[in-house]
């Protein structure tokens, strides 16, 4: 039996054991890679994305109750509450994502139905390659399929969005939510994070990307994340009071920010310059593509990934020890971080041909490296968010 049948079969086997009976419907949505661009969303910048064969499904049926009945199955874990009366405090567990979709769809005036329903991902948590937008949009599409009415990509992502920030209590950008709705099979996504719009970029046919997770628990991610961005934002506004066009650090460029970065604290500074700096690599990354020139795309990576190590300082030892495993990889073309940082998956662009060399090196050197056992997924661009028909 294939993996898709497998995971089919499980997902089937734990819904008739909770409700009996089958479920009505089924929907997916996919987590993402950060193809280039760190934390220049929360800054309305560029961002070089895609979304990846790693995905959650959720089967469905529509329950007369009003409730919510949801399992998880890769916590172990159910929830059930009514319409309605969704936690009304922001907390950082699995089951807010969930009530917080409809909540946040509730008020907007949209028709609910109570639903039983299992989910499953095969999105790592915690691993930088968002589980939570996965989780957040597939719930989204499950409402909108019980309940009868349809919210364009761009809705779909801003609800997201909103459910995450304002009960989960992340304060994140719309990088996430956009990539598992707007993902399109065979090709990454350039998203302009300020006009929400994006143009189709072809990665070379030859040259795989390869997720490469390090396994290390990222245990400062939240704390740190926010703390960045708040640094971003402080680094903004004492910009802006010197320069008042900067509404946010997309609107930096180098010349601006030479004759400008006095006004800020030290710390500040490197936040800033890494995060206009990133913005100006992206757009970079997509001409570098387009042109399917490797020695700018390894640059660009590299770019990345040492400013993040000194300007961000969102590394941990194991990234550095997964950067160099990739990066002396056979056919390797060039590597970085992907996500939050703090550990979490990185990821490889490499040469077709020699993928499966590549993945063997990588994980005996990082393994060699950390005691630590890695985990790998060949991947490409994939379909956004929706029904799934069997």
């Amino acid at each position: 039996m294939n993996p898709g049948a497998e995971r089919k079969k499980g997902i089937l086997e734990k819904f008739r054991s909770l409700y009996g009976g089958e479920p009505a419907g089924w929907v997916r949505a996919p987590g993402r890679a950060e193809l280039l661009g760190t934390d220049t969303d929360d800054n309305l910048g560029y961002v070089m994305t895609m979304a990846i064969h790693l995905d959650t499904w959720i089967a469905w049926r529509v329950s007369a109750s009003g409730r919510v009945a949801l399992h998880s199955m890769n916590v172990g874990e159910s929830l059930d509450y009514r319409l309605g009366e969704e936690p009304a405090t922001p907390a950082a567990s699995w089951d807010r994502y969930v009530s917080g979709v409809s909540r946040v769809l509730g008020l907007q005036g949209h028709a609910l139905r109570g639903v039983e329903a299992v989910a499953h991902s095969t999105v790592p948590i915690g691993g930088g390659l968002s589980s939570s937008a996965s989780l957040l949009v597939s719930v989204c599409h499950m409402h909108q399929a019980a309940g009868g009415f349809r919210l364009d990509p761009k809705q779909t992502a801003l609800a997201c969005q909103q459910a995450e920030n304002q009960d989960a209590g992340v304060n994140c950008g719309i990088l996430d939510h956009y990539s598992a709705c707007f993902g399109l099979a065979g090709t990454a996504l350039l998203l302009d994070c300020r006009s929400l719009t994006h143009v189709e970029v072809r990665i070379p046919a030859d040259i795989r990307v390869v997720i490469c997770d390090t396994n290390y628990p990222r245990t400062l991610a939240g704390s740190e994340y926010a703390k960045r961005r708040q640094e971003c934002e402080e680094g903004t506004r004492l910009l802006q009071a010197q320069d008042p066009s900067i509404r946010t650090l997309r609107d930096v460029n180098t010349p601006l920010f030479e004759r400008l970065q006095e006004a800020l604290p030290e710390t500040l500074r490197k936040r800033c310059q890494f995060i206009f700096e990133e913005n100006q690599r992206v757009v970079a990354f997509m001409a570098a593509l387009v042109r399917d020139d490797r020695a700018a795309m390894r640059r660009l990576c590299e770019g990345s990934f040492f400013g993040e190590r000194d300007l961000y300082e969102k590394t941990v030892p194991a990234m550095e020890r997964m950067y160099e495993a990739m990066m002396g990889g056979p056919g390797v073309v060039a590597a970085r971080q992907s996500g939050g940082g703090f550990g979490g998956c990185m990821l490889a662009y490499v040469q077709a041909a020699r993928v499966e060399e590549f993945s063997r090196h990588v994980g005996r050197q990082y393994r060699e490296a950390t005691g630590i056992e890695a985990a790998i997924h060949v991947t490409e661009p994939s379909a956004g968010a929706g029904p799934l028909e069997w």
